[in-house]
């Protein structure tokens, strides 16, 4: 009988050290997991603190456009003057600058907020200038491209409006290469199908 007690004693207390040690192995996974979750929550934060991260770029938007062009010409870098003397983000000259009304070139380096505002603005003179040619030309083929109203107006900002027209209405005869060997027809494809009916034709838009 003692026995039997003993024997069922001890089939009881190895049941409790059991069900004591897996509800412990459970608390320590749980720790490990919210320590896990802690980590990654860390890391988000942090990467979405990264200025590295936050370029607006969504496909074919018109984000997205003035973002390709952006890093095609200065990889995104609001601060830089490249050997020419061509400024910030988007590459600016100093006389498309003055058309605006900007004088102070040093300010507009170190205003982000401006060289957007002066891109839509561009855009939008360069949209005017060449809507007679947007409307007769978009959908047509160029030297075995497809025109496209990004594409034209992605071109007028590397070339200017004028040269634009003239390899427009010449049906790709008259051709412009810039001195870094970038040309109109290269623009023209690089930049197609983006969405740039955001931007309004306009021939004195004000910043």
């Amino acid at each position: 009988m003692k026995k039997v007690i003993i024997f069922f004693g001890l089939l009881i207390l190895g049941t409790v050290i059991s069900s004591f040690s897996k509800d412990k192995k459970t608390d320590n996974n749980s720790t490990f997991l919210s320590r896990g979750i802690s980590i990654v929550l860390t890391e988000d934060e942090s990467f979405s603190k990264n200025p590295t991260h936050n370029i607006p770029f969504v496909g074919n938007s018109f984000n997205g456009f003035k973002e390709a062009v952006a890093f095609k010409e200065s990889q995104g870098n609001y601060h830089i003057v490249n050997t020419l003397g061509y400024l910030g983000k988007y590459q600016f000259g100093k006389s498309t600058l003055k058309r605006f009304n900007i004088y102070n070139s040093q300010l507009f380096l170190e205003s982000p907020e401006l060289q957007e505002k002066a891109f839509i603005a561009l855009c939008s003179v360069n949209k005017w200038i060449l809507r007679k040619d947007i409307k007769r030309s978009v959908g047509e083929k160029i030297n075995g491209i497809k025109i496209t109203e990004s594409g034209i107006i992605a071109a007028a900002h590397l070339a200017g409006a004028g040269n634009v027209k003239k390899y427009l209405r010449s049906n790709g005869e008259n051709k412009f290469i810039d001195a870094y060997g970038s040309s109109i027809q290269h623009y023209l494809k690089q930049f197609s199908g983006y969405d740039t009916s955001f931007i309004e034709a306009n021939k004195k838009p004000v910043i």
